[in-house]
């Protein structure tokens, strides 16, 4: 928080989307709340994109291997963050695109024998801290992996936010995501578990009582708000938007609208 003749001036808070299982709606999740706090929130957002496929970019239309990427911000100390920012077709919504390069720039910063494993997992919110006062809100969307980049984004985030799809392996991979925020709590001791969020719910008599288990055995904080399986998200990756611009009346915008509605209210 800044102090700037008189007024309050809230620094960016960062939230990352991770989960180390596939398949739960992690980048769906990360683009919809980008953009609802956007759009309907009106806040300052930018989203990056933390994964080498790049599917967040190529929503948006921007991901080029020929265009400045999230992997040349973990390689270049001295690049102008700014330049690898890219505006989207939204308002208040900006983007670092990822591609494959990405691949390359985790390997070749674990080979890189002049920075200590400090100094490598503090890249990122190197480069973000220079922005922190043009964004309210840095949305990470991160791979299935823990790799230095993920490290990298834990290391800058304030907020965790883990969706999960409820079937038998729900919680698979927790115990080693728990393990790796506890880990970077050493460079960030300000990052918090802020809660899992269920995702592809259908209302139906096993995801009702698989639910009820979870919420009342599970150690790890659940939201409240459910996110429901509907079509129109998968509708929403082929013509490319965000799902309040697809279908802004399906159950799955409302969700996400009430999910971020809940999340304000929490922090």
């Amino acid at each position: 928080m800044n102090i700037e003749r008189g007024l309050i001036i809230m620094s960016m808070k960062v939230i990352s989307i991770i989960n180390l299982k596939g398949g739960v709606a992690k980048t769906i999740s990360a683009i919809n709340i980008a953009h609802i706090f956007a759009t309907i929130n009106n806040k300052r957002v930018l989203i990056v994109d933390n994964d080498k496929q790049g599917n967040t970019s190529k929503l948006f239309g921007v991901c080029d291997l020929d265009k400045l990427s999230i992997a040349d911000v973990m390689l270049d100390k001295h690049i102008d963050v700014k330049s690898v920012i890219v505006k989207t077709q939204y308002e208040n919504l900006d983007i670092i695109q990822a591609n494959m390069d990405l691949l390359s720039a985790n390997l070749d910063i674990i080979k890189n024998k002049n920075m200590s494993m400090q100094e490598q997992v503090m890249i990122l919110k190197n480069a973000l801290d220079k922005i922190k006062d043009e964004y309210d809100y840095c949305i990470i969307d991160n791979p299935p992996d823990i790799n230095i980049t993920v490290m990298n984004a834990l290391a800058t985030s304030d907020d965790v936010l883990i969706p999960i799809r409820l079937d038998k392996f729900t919680l698979d991979g927790m115990e080693e995501l728990m393990d790796q925020i506890e880990n970077i709590k050493i460079v960030n001791q300000n990052l918090k578990l802020k809660g899992c969020f269920i995702t592809q719910f259908a209302k139906n008599k096993m995801s009702i009582q698989k639910e009820e288990e979870l919420r009342n055995n599970t150690k790890y904080p659940i939201f409240k708000t459910l996110i429901r399986r509907s079509i129109k998200i998968e509708e929403s990756t082929f013509v490319n938007m965000p799902i309040l611009e697809h279908s802004k009346r399906c159950n799955a915008s409302k969700d996400y609208i009430d999910l971020v509605e809940e999340y304000l209210k929490e922090v």
